[in-house]
């Protein structure tokens, strides 16, 4: 605790005779106000409220493990609204063991919210220790779980623009920032009122006025205590202002930095060439894990909405496409081994007379599946193709199978999927395209390979038919408008069953469809070859905030051994 929150704090504590249970609920208040910042809701600036919430929470605690504590509830009360999809059609087990391992995390923010509180300057250093929470979460354990990250919920905030100068770790580290900024504004204003309550309280008289009795002497001492203490008093108080405008001001910096960026951003139509690309959403029979036992309805769907769109075109409804992008698992039958299926295939591709990059699942020689995306046209049939290389644990594969079967039946329904390899680019109509399939948008990593072998144009084939009509498909869709700002791309969303749209490199929807509708849709967009700062910094900027948190644990430590040394060492005793 640093010098002068004493008093805030032990009187923000007298509000309540039961102050363990309020800090319970705030905590809880504080997790419910970064779920609520998060889409479908537009209401992004709640994020650094929560997170102001917290930061009070977790530094008034008495103890390490009152920290975790408080992180943790904070955890369940942002996770368990935020991720009901996940048990949608599975049971409730999946859903609040998931949303129960998020929550550790927020603990360990709060453990490290108790450490990093004692430093000066904590607003910036628990800013930190939030990017380091959710540097850890998306990578540990079985490769991570980046859902929640701060920045996924900033999309339609002032704080998009920073994801081009250092992706979604700055946006989230700045709407950390500001939120711990905003905590200490809150201590600042509290500990001058509580000081402004015991200078009242020492006024000669006073208790005399108040009914009280005093001994004679006691005004002259209390004056002269006064005096004593009032040159170091007045100098705490006055840092103590310094350090409330200075965390104020930082609160409107980065608002108006994050807002004034925007202007630095390319514009929807701005670039070296353009092409036309159509998404096309053939939606599905049926909702939930067995949507896909009509494996060729699926892929008839979108045959059927490619052909539609084909005389669409012939109309003069819609412009030529150069290219056509299909959802993932849009045709669940593997075209390779199937005749029938690459019949259709190429049929649409005739058709539309445009190469389709086609989301498919092929059935390796060894039983297990790869979940592809493969551009397909009419002359060569399969060509250029991308494999998911980041499958999802316990939907796509099940690690430990044996062990988790002993508890739901569910796990048996988990697939055999592999990861796949390569750079994540398939080139298609004369363009270098960077696929990221469905889960994959999560992960910074996902189109830095792309990026670097020359991507132009970015592609997220996604199928959210398996979560329902839930928010699931709305959060994934903000992730993609952040990679969209994040590497300065247009970028396509193709969904089985919603949302599908495209998105300017700026952020903007320029088109979206509904929800369980086949729709295509189609606009020109534009191609660049310049990389964002974000692009070229790649992962440095959250390995250094991890590297500077854990350098600041040890001086934080260091710091208080230090400073309990002097104090613990024993005093001779004086002989005679």
């Amino acid at each position: 605790m640093n010098q002068g929150d004493g008093p805030a704090i032990r009187w923000t504590g007298g509000l309540a005779r039961y102050p363990v249970v309020v800090r319970s609920v705030a905590a809880v208040f504080a997790g419910v106000l970064l779920f609520g910042s998060f889409p479908p809701r537009p209401w992004w600036f709640l994020a650094p409220a929560g997170i102001a919430l917290l930061t009070l929470v977790v530094r008034s605690g008495p103890r390490l493990r009152a920290g975790f504590g408080y992180g943790f509830l904070a955890g369940l009360g942002f996770f368990l609204p935020l991720l009901p999809w996940t048990g949608i059609y599975v049971g409730p087990l999946p859903w609040l063991a998931l949303s129960t391992a998020c929550a550790v995390y927020l603990g360990l923010f709060g453990v490290l919210g108790r450490i990093l509180g004692r430093l000066p300057g904590w607003p910036l250093w628990l800013a930190l220790a939030w990017t380091a929470a959710e540097w850890g979460r998306s990578s540990f354990p079985f490769g991570g779980f980046p859902w929640g990250r701060l920045a996924f919920g900033q999309a339609d905030g002032w704080f998009l623009p920073l994801a081009a100068y250092g992706g979604a770790p700055l946006v989230s580290f700045v709407v950390a920032l500001s939120g711990t900024c905003g905590a200490a504004v809150v201590l600042g204003v509290l500990r001058r009122a509580g000081s402004r309550r015991a200078a009242v309280s020492t006024v000669p008289g006073a208790a005399g006025r108040a009914g009280g009795s005093t001994a004679p002497g006691s005004a002259e001492e209390a004056t002269a205590d006064s005096h004593a203490g009032s040159t170091s008093e007045g100098a705490a108080a006055r840092g103590g202002r310094v350090a409330t405008a200075a965390a104020a001001a930082t609160c409107v910096l980065l608002a108006a930095a994050g807002f004034g960026l925007g202007a630095t951003l390319p514009g929807p139509l701005e670039g070296d060439r353009t092409i036309t690309v159509a998404a096309i959403q053939g939606s599905v029979p049926r909702l939930g894990l067995d949507f896909n036992a009509q494996r060729r309805a699926v892929l008839d769907n979108h045959v059927r909405r490619t052909e539609q769109l084909a005389d669409e075109v012939a109309s003069g409804l819609f412009p030529a496409p150069d290219v056509v992008v299909w959802p993932e698992n849009s045709s669940d039958i593997d075209p390779l081994r199937n005749s029938d299926a690459s019949a259709l295939i190429s049929a649409a591709a005739r058709r539309i007379s445009a190469p389709i990059l086609v989301g498919a699942v092929l059935v390796n020689g060894d039983g297990t599946t790869t979940n592809s995306v493969m551009v397909w046209t009419a002359e060569s049939g399969p060509g250029d193709r991308h494999d998911k290389k980041i499958v999802q644990p316990f939907g796509e594969y099940l690690p430990m199978r044996g062990f988790f079967r002993l508890f739901s039946d569910y796990a048996d329904r988990a697939g055999y999927f592999v990861p796949g390899h390569g750079d994540g680019t398939i080139r298609a109509a004369g363009t270098e395209i960077g696929v990221a399939t469905c889960y994959e948008v999560a992960f910074d990593r996902a189109f830095r390979d792309s990026l670097h072998s020359g991507a132009q144009l970015l592609a997220v084939p996604t199928n959210n038919a398996t979560f329902g009509n839930s928010e699931m498909t709305y959060q994934q869709l903000a992730m993609s408008r952040v990679r969209a700002v994040e590497h300065g791309r247009s970028l396509v969303v193709a969904a089985t069953s919603g949302v599908s749209a495209l998105i300017a490199a700026d952020g903007t929807v320029r088109q979206e469809s509904a929800l369980f509708t086949p729709e295509a849709l189609v606009a020109e967009v534009p191609l660049r070859d310049s990389h964002t700062p974000a692009t070229v910094l790649g992962p440095w900027p959250e390995l250094v905030a991890v590297f500077v948190t854990a350098a600041g644990v040890v001086l934080s430590i260091v710091r208080r051994r230090t400073a309990r040394g002097p104090a613990e060492t024993p005093t001779a005793p004086v002989s005679g």
